[in-house]
Formats: C-alpha cells, structure tokens, sequence
C-alpha cells in the first residue's frame, strides 16, 4: 500500500495576489478529502487573458477568452493530478460584472477547478446548478476556516 502525499503549488505568470497561501493550501488538500478523492498534486498557474486564449486554442480549440481551464493529468484510477490556469484578468473582470470582490472571486475560480478534478461538470442547467452550490459551499467553509485559523 502506497502513501499519498497532498500537495499543491501556485505560479504566477501575471501579478495576482493571493493571502493567505499556506492555509489556501490546506484548505484545497481538505476539498478533496471531503469530496472522498485522493489528491497527489496540483498546480495552479495564474496567467493573463492572451496566455489562456492560447490554451483554449491549442488544446481545446475554442477561440475565446476564459476564466480557467482545468487539465487532469493522472491515468484512470490513480491519485488526482492537474494543472490549473486561471486568467488573473478574467477573474477581475468577473468581480466587477457580478459584484464581487476580486479575492472571493479567485477564489470561487480556484475552487472550480479543483471541483472540476473532483468529477463535477458545467455543461447543462442542472450540472451547473450543482457545481454553484459546490462553490457557495466551499468558499463560506474557507471563510469559516479562514477565521478560525486567525484566532
């Protein structure tokens, strides 16, 4: 029986700030656990608008700008791994239209993702209805956690 070592890593491509890093970490490896799916490792890339249009049409084909795109990267049946890219000035942009602040924006962006790597889809209504209800969920037990762990 193997052990599986949680880890996940943030890179920057364009400026973003990102508080609370160590605990964001923490926090992420317990999304997985709480989802009951065995995380090996994550990167999360933050990058600008030209950068994740380039991904979408190298890989996806899709010639449009987007907030993330997420790459599963493990075989079938093994620990999730992935890479992340997260566009730093769509999810600015997201804030402002939705009337949120940047940081519960990225953060809502960030947990997409790896909800994502945890099986949830956003292609129908309903699967899209679910994945929200995930997000809500994650962020306001971030938030809870954010403030226990400031005490």
């Amino acid at each position: 029986m193997s052990i599986v070592t949680s880890s996940v890593s943030f890179f920057s491509e364009h400026p973003v700030t990102l508080r609370h890093r160590r605990l964001l970490k923490q926090f992420i490896i317990s999304l997985f656990r709480s989802e009951g799916k065995k995380l090996q490792h994550l990167n999360y890339i933050f990058c600008s608008d030209e950068k994740i249009l380039e991904i979408n049409k190298t890989y996806l084909r899709h010639d449009y700008y987007t907030d993330i795109i997420t790459f599963e990267l493990q075989p079938k049946g093994e620990p999730v791994e992935g890479d992340i890219f997260i566009s730093v000035e769509r999810v600015k942009d997201n804030a402002q239209q939705l009337e949120q602040t940047q940081t519960r924006e990225l953060h809502r962006v960030i947990f997409h993702g790896a909800l994502h790597l945890c099986g949830y889809r956003d292609k129908t209504a309903k699967e899209e209805k679910l994945m929200r209800a995930k997000e809500d969920h994650y962020l306001d037990k971030y938030e809870k956690f954010l403030r226990k762990e400031s005490k």
